[in-house]
């Protein structure tokens, strides 16, 4: 039998085998707080923020501990409180985490768990992380290691998600530290700019350089639409500030694509707001181009169409579809060539 019985809280809930206390929790609509698990990644443990006391014993990390039949499980009580708060404490003052000017701010995961449990920020000179600072190598992402908390999810989502494998840890102890193909420079390394690593920051460490300057996260309106590159159809979360213009896109994890994007999914939407962007149809009159009604244009797409067939016949028309329609689009396309005009003269970028 793969289900498993076990209480959290007092609560009588239902876990599958092969699930960890977090994962029956979550399913559970119960509340665990944590920073380095992510469902889209192995298990770390990295982080401890996520023990709980199990049979009224000992602590374990829940992200870890394998569920079993009959657990009791305590998930909130004075000692686990305020081991959150002391962890949550060292991560303030070990880094840079001033929200005042981080991207992150109003979605950092760090930052939300140190409201919920009143952590304060240190106080007097405390040791801070000298890590790099790298704003400019690379084109699409931003890496300011001062706001790590070593985590490990970008690792982890670069290797399993891309699989990619440019980050990795270098150091030990206090001195560990992020390293992309054992390069300073993110833009020196084999980075594809998937994005997965900065999607998966629970911090400011990581971020995109389309934002910088264009608004702080609690200030962005959110709309899902759908990658207009290819055919597999990913759901993109995108992200548009005060004036209105798009500043970044996220992967939709109910999409196909599980959350994740391709480069061009994740960086190519500057076209939308490209001053070259034609945004009515152009009508050549007297050797110049005019601006036109939709109606009118169509009309003479329409008649000249007829014309040629009937003039010159139907194969003597073709139609070049495009990536960038959706394949029902581009099933219209074909239809329309094959059906109305006639000829199977039909052809798509793509083959290219």
């Amino acid at each position: 039998m793969d289900a498993i019985q076990m209480t959290i809280d007092g609560k009588q809930v239902t876990g599958k085998k092969g699930q960890t206390i977090l994962e029956v929790a979550l399913d559970n609509n119960i509340d665990i707080p944590y920073l380095c698990y992510h469902p889209r990644i192995s298990k770390t443990g990295a982080c401890r923020i996520c023990m709980v006391r199990v049979n009224e014993a000992a602590l374990k990390t829940s992200c870890t501990e394998p569920a079993s039949n009959g657990m009791i499980i305590d998930t909130d009580d004075d000692e686990i409180r305020e081991l959150r708060r002391s962890i949550l404490g060292m991560l303030l003052a070990e880094g840079d985490h001033n929200c005042l000017y981080c991207e992150s701010n109003g979605e950092c995961e760090l930052q939300r768990l140190c409201n919920r449990y009143e952590v304060p920020m240190p106080a007097g000179d405390m040791p801070t992380r000298q890590r790099a600072v790298d704003t400019v190598s690379s084109k699409g992402l931003r890496r300011n290691e001062n706001r790590c908390i070593l985590c490990g999810r970008c690792v982890k989502a670069c290797g399993e998600i891309q699989m990619n494998s440019v980050w990795n840890f270098t150091g030990r102890g206090s001195s560990t530290a992020l390293t992309s193909d054992m390069f300073a420079q993110l833009g020196d390394s084999s980075c594809v700019m998937c994005g997965a690593c900065v999607q998966c920051c629970p911090t400011g460490a990581l971020s995109f350089q389309t934002v910088l300057g264009r608004g702080q996260a609690w200030e962005l309106k959110k709309e899902t639409s759908v990658c207009i590159y290819c055919g597999v159809g990913c759901q993109i979360d995108f992200y548009t500030n005060k004036e209105g213009k798009l500043v970044k896109a996220l992967g939709n994890a109910d999409g196909p694509n599980e959350g994740h994007l391709c480069v061009k999914g994740r960086f190519g939407f500057d076209f939308v707001q490209s001053g070259k962007r034609l945004t009515k149809p152009l009508i050549k009159k007297n050797g110049a181009f005019e601006e036109a009604s939709w109606d009118e244009a169509l009309d003479l797409v329409a008649s000249r169409l007829s014309d040629i067939k009937s003039k010159s016949g139907p194969d003597s028309i073709m139609a070049f579809s495009s990536a960038k329609c959706t394949n029902e689009e581009n099933y219209l396309m074909q239809k329309f060539m094959r059906a109305v005009i006639g000829t199977n003269n039909v052809d798509h970028c793509a083959r290219l």
